[in-house]
């Protein structure tokens, strides 16, 4: 299993669907063991990691933008 591939895979429908959203952000490991399934606990936990990682720069993009709107 290639894991960046699967962070950033399971980073774009998490953050795209806001039902998945605040699941993951209830319950992150229950959440990915969900989306990933049957694979060895390091996996699930380099998975989760990367998608907490991943899921929050986005947030951090996103708030950065919103100062673009007023002129900073």
């Amino acid at each position: 299993m290639d894991i960046k591939a699967k962070i950033g895979e399971l980073a774009a429908k998490i953050t795209g669907d806001e039902a998945m959203k605040e699941k993951f952000e209830k319950d992150p490991a229950g959440t990915i063991k969900e989306l990933v399934g049957n694979i060895p606990p390091e996996q699930q936990q380099a998975i989760l990691e990367g998608v907490k990682t991943k899921v929050s720069m986005d947030k951090l993009g996103a708030l950065g933008n919103i100062g673009g709107l007023f002129g900073q």
